[in-house]
């Protein structure tokens, strides 16, 4: 009997150190082998990785209910419960491919993007400021990717053969009433926004989200930056145009000066414009950003006052001038909240921002005033769903209130507003190699008193390991110019419809994409006048209806290389562009005049590590504008002269513990090429004279001083890519 007791103890004893053989084949949805795939038990040792065919098999002391694991990336975590009892266990395990991993599709129809947050990146944000050329502008550089013309007479965004006022500028998610500074008729403006403002810049060439509106071509989509950090710092600019300051407190609270006299900048090369008083002035800005649990609050706040005097030509004979004049005050308070909950299932996103322009001008001895004012707020709800929370359904709503007038010669034009819109849109994945979004949005404008509804799709397919095919279409609308509004507000919505398809391949920091487009405009305000009058900057005198009509089609290449060259980095861009409509005052359908067929651009920086230095050039080329005389029959239009430009640019980097200085300087239109723009004609039309860049070579320099402990890293420091 002991012996027997003594047995049963030895075979219990070899019994608890059985172990369990686990095998099998790890595959994905296909049934392709995923070799080197990681198999273990939660909370032990135990495991194996799969080899070259996906197979995999190891053993385990354990005993009773234990979970298996299954992990690989780009592909979705696999768990089963398996009861260990010394009988082997073989399992096959099929993955699904991850839709948050690099190789998901995106969709990218329509859209550039400048910050590093999605794969459809094409531009970093230094670039904007390290592109010869384009003068630290946001749209300058945007005038270099491909769908843009570049309009040298005039501010804005020229999308695909539409004009300025087709595009909106928009800062997280609310439109910008006045993104460039006042117009001054054949003199381009800049932007109003320090580049260094935003996180990310996002240019839609057409297609775009269900989430904007008011824009039948594109729209220019900023973002600002987020709280980096606690440390405060100082920064001073000094350049040819003047000096500006600025000082961070404790990373939350930014608040900056600057006062503005090109005048050394003028007195260094001769201008093609006589300048009564020399453009000056002053302005300030203020900015919060702060992070509390699952929300953030951001608030931007500016002001400017500036002051100009131009005595422009008047073509009425050689050498005749008029004094254009104006004393503009400019204030913008734009403000963001964002809040998440449910785990981050569930975000809002809250805005406000208010917008008040003034306009005291002077015009050949009568005064006029331009006003302009809006007030607005966004609401916008996003829950993300299904698997790994990849899907977002999106909804919301914003309201706008808008006051435009025009006071001349005693005379006032007046505008009143209530634009109101809701939206929603689905953005899901059918695979991992198939993404879809669906967008609804309706409008309503109490100055015409008419309601809109607007469908947005957007496709994209994985065709490839680094390439994807996506396609975008939808319906736009936009309320008629102010000018028409003025004078007659029975008029309806001018729309659009957008049809585009993209291909597109990123590999080893090498980017191809081409895009063809077809954009059919409907219902464009067009003007009934006995004869045709190419001054674009007359005042409507014609009966007006919504009876114009239009077409834009044609073609884009973009090709981008980041590595080939050490520290360098260069683009190249081409458009082609077929467009014709009838609207304004065009008899007939014809290619608008700030329309271009051909548009290329190269971009080339070279970082020189040896003297943290970097260097660069940009090349452009763009085909002649169509010229319409006085009182044109549109059946033979000549064209100007192809504009071309080369420009060069500098920035010099030192570093003294956490303070930079950077030196920059710039050389535009360095061949000195005589550029022109289109012609300006007499009052009866027998005269014309050529609309000339404000000078034909320009050199600009300055420097930046940062003084203090940073927020992140130096945007100076990014001048090495």
């Amino acid at each position: 009997m002991k012996k027997l007791f003594t047995l049963f103890l030895i075979l219990s004893g070899l019994s608890g150190l059985a172990q369990t053989s686990i095998s099998g084949k790890i595959t994905d949805q296909k049934g392709e082998p995923l070799p080197f795939a990681n198999v273990s038990l939660e909370g032990t040792y135990d495991g194996a990785s799969a080899d070259l065919e996906g197979n995999f098999t190891f053993s385990s002391e354990e005993t009773g209910p234990q979970m298996l694991s299954v992990t690989m990336i780009g592909f979705i975590p696999y768990q089963k419960q398996v009861e260990l009892n010394g009988e082997d266990i073989q399992l096959d395990v099929k993955l699904e491919e991850s839709i948050n991993s690099l190789n998901a599709v995106v969709v990218t129809a329509g859209m550039f993007e400048a910050s590093d947050e999605k794969k459809m990146v094409m531009m970093k944000p230094m670039d904007i400021v390290t592109t010869a050329g384009a003068g630290a502008d946001i749209t300058s550089v945007m005038q270099l990717l491909p769908g843009a013309n570049r309009v040298g007479e005039q501010e804005g965004l020229f999308v695909r053969g539409g004009s300025a006022q087709e595009t909106k500028t928009v800062i997280d998610g609310m439109i910008v009433q006045n993104p460039f500074f006042s117009s001054t008729p054949d003199v381009p403006q800049r932007g109003r926004f320090n580049p260094f403002m935003f996180k990310g810049t996002a240019f839609s060439t057409g297609g775009y989200s269900a989430q904007y509106g008011q824009a039948l071509s594109s729209v220019l989509l900023l973002n600002t930056m987020d709280k980096q950090g606690e440390n405060s710092n100082f920064n001073l600019g000094l350049n040819m145009a003047g000096v500006n300051a600025s000082y961070t407190h404790k990373g939350w609270l930014t608040a900056s000066a600057g006062y503005n006299n090109v005048a050394p900048f003028f007195g260094l090369t001769k201008t093609n414009l006589d300048f009564e008083t020399i453009p000056q002035g002053f302005g300030g800005s203020l900015a919060i950003n702060e992070n509390f649990k699952n929300s953030s609050l951001k608030v931007y706040s500016t002001y400017t006052d500036g002051r100009s005097g131009i005595n422009l030509p008047s073509y009425d004979q050689e050498n005749s001038t008029y004094l254009f004049s104006n004393r503009n005050t400019n204030s913008f308070t734009n403000a963001s909240y964002r809040s998440s909950w449910a785990d981050g299932k569930w975000v809002m996103m809250a805005g406000a921002s208010y917008s008040n322009n003034q306009d005291k001008l002077k015009i050949d001895q009568l005064a006029a005033d331009r006003f302009d004012e809006r007030s607005q707020g966004r609401l916008v709800f996003s829950r993300l769903f299904g698997k790994e929370n990849g899907s977002t359904f999106t909804f919301g709503g914003e309201f706008h209130d808008i006051t435009l007038s025009n006071i001349y010669n005693g005379y006032e034009l007046k505008i009143d507003d209530q634009y109101s819109s809701l939206f929603a849109e689905a953005e899901f994945y059918l695979s991992s190699k198939l993404a879809a979004r669906f967008g609804l949005r309706g409008e309503n404008s109490t100055i015409i008193q008419k309601s809109n509804l607007a469908p947005r799709l957007s496709l994209a397919y994985k065709a490839g390991k680094y390439a994807q095919f996506s396609f975008a279409a939808g319906r736009f609308y936009q309320n008629p110019e102010k000018e028409y509004l003025y004078l007659d507000k029975t008029l309806d919505f001018e729309n659009a419809d957008h049809a585009i398809l993209n291909y597109q391949v990123i590999k080893n920091g090498k980017t191809f994409r081409t895009e063809v487009f077809y954009k059919k405009y409907n219902h464009l305000v067009s003007e009934n006048v006995g004869h045709f009058d190419p001054n674009p900057y007359r005042f409507p005198s014609g009966e007006l209806s919504n009876s114009g009509y239009g077409y834009a089609q044609g073609f884009d290449l973009f090709f981008r290389d980041e590595t080939s060259i050490d520290n360098g980095d260069f683009w190249v861009t081409y458009s082609f562009l077929d467009t014709k409509r009838k609207f304004r005052n065009y008899p007939v359908e014809a290619v608008p005049h700030f329309a271009t067929k051909h548009n290329f651009s190269v971009v080339y920086k070279q970082f020189i590590d040896a003297i943290t230095t970097n260097v660069g050039a940009t090349f452009t080329h763009t085909s002649g504008r169509p010229v319409y005389n006085f009182n044109d029959t549109f059946t033979a239009p000549e064209e100007t002269k192809a504009f071309q430009n080369l420009s060069l640019m500098a920035s010099h980097v030192r570093q003294f513990g956490n303070n930079f200085l950077v030196f920059y300087a710039t050389l535009d239109n360095v061949l000195g090429r005589k550029n022109i723009f289109g012609y300006r004609y007499s009052a009866d039309g027998r005269e014309r004279y050529e609309v000339k860049p404000l000078m034909y070579r320009t050199f600009f320099f300055g420097l930046n001083w940062t003084l203090g402990e940073l927020n992140g890293r130096s945007r100076e420091a990014e001048l090495d890519f």
